[in-house]
């Protein structure tokens, strides 16, 4: 019998504050020269709408914070994997922020938000180790990783892996690309099973480039002139990740799915980083080209989510993982058989994947 890492429960959460594009009308928005933006602001709204495809997002209410999400998604996925949280050897959560209060924009880290939410779950068992995982936006997709490294090596059987992130505490308000980020949580909970059938995590797949992109995405003051405070705030420079990406996933897609053995025909669903339609379209079209595959919509393989809920770094592939297997998005469904592909891109700059096959 061999050991393997298979998913077994999910869960998410989703704020309740909807923020619409039509709030971003009356912004003074400026470049990264301090200078006004030479556009309406309903210029810059559409063309943003059309790039992203993003109409509204979610932002987290006042009395919430990054752990308190990382809490309630933690807690449905335990809820639906049935098991006991004292069961738990580790509790990883990717983010990269810490908790932010929404009158103050300092990130808190300490302690970790892993030991806030084994503290939320009320878990007294000391060799339920809880950590945190900053990554960037594939921090989820490396804390899974992570999880089934434990479980490979046996020292792990139940392994609780969280993405929480609220960017709209970290956001610059004069800034475009503030109108992408958005809140949220998502959790799964990776089980080792003795089984003959090779099934759960298949094959894997990291890679991190620094030498010249490590500050694709950073943290700078507001450019706006005005705009007296010394908070740090996300700052990305758009082109440079939308050329990384399109020029790294693709090839490091296809190279996870060769190293799992899996033809790429066989792949059912691709659960990529929402990060932007544009660009996310733009990827999984070069997955195709570059895998000799025609005739496949890539709305039927590739499930987005970013209309309505933003880019919420970590968060957006769990989450999108969720809302397939609780049939909360139209269209998508995960059965028994199906070989998936979890992708993320982001700040380091890092790109990873790994390939599943639901039991």
């Amino acid at each position: 019998m061999s050991i393997r890492s298979v998913i077994t429960g999910s869960g998410k959460y989703i704020p309740e504050r909807i923020v619409k594009n039509e709030e971003f009308l009356k912004r003074d928005f400026v470049n990264d020269k301090g200078e006004k933006i030479p556009k309406s602001n309903e210029e810059i709204v559409n063309k943003f709408q059309e790039i992203t495809d993003i109409q509204e997002r979610r932002y987290l209410t006042d009395e919430y914070n990054t752990s308190d999400m990382g809490y309630f998604a933690a807690k449905g996925a335990i809820e639906s994997a049935g098991i006991d949280p004292e069961t738990l050897d580790y509790i990883i959560v990717a983010h990269n922020f810490g908790d932010i209060l929404y009158n103050n924009k300092k990130s808190d880290m300490v302690p970790a938000l892993a030991s806030r939410v084994k503290h939320l779950l009320r878990i007294q068992n000391p060799d339920c180790v809880a950590y945190d995982l900053p990554f960037g936006c594939p921090g989820w997709v490396q804390g899974v990783i992570q999880a089934h490294y434990y479980i490979q090596s046996g020292d792990a059987k139940k392994v609780l892996v969280i993405g929480a992130e609220s960017l709209s505490r970290i956001s610059d308000p004069h800034d475009i690309d503030s109108m992408i980020y958005s809140d949220g949580a998502g959790a799964i909970l990776l089980e080792a099973k003795e089984t003959e059938e090779q099934v759960g995590i298949l094959a894997h797949k990291t890679r991190s480039d620094t030498y010249n992109e490590a500050h694709f995405l950073k943290m700078d003051v507001s450019y706006h002139p005005d705009f007296k405070d010394d908070t740090l705030f996300m700052k990305m420079n758009g082109r440079k990740l939308y050329e990384y990406a399109l020029n790294t996933v693709p090839n490091l897609v296809l190279e996870t799915i060769k190293k799992s053995g899996v033809p790429f025909e066989k792949i059912k669903k691709v659960l990529i980083h929402q990060a932007n339609a544009k660009m996310d379209e733009a990827i999984i079209q070069r997955v195709f080209k570059n895998a000799g595959v025609s005739g496949v919509e890539s709305k039927d393989i590739m499930p987005m989510t970013i209309s309505k809920l933003g880019n919420n770094s970590v968060a957006t592939v769990p989450i999108l993982y969720d809302m397939i297997m609780r049939n909360e998005l139209n269209g998508h469904h995960i059965k028994s058989g199906d070989h998936l592909v979890f992708a993320s891109v982001g700040a380091g700059m890092n790109v990873n994947a790994f390939v599943y096959l639901v039991p």
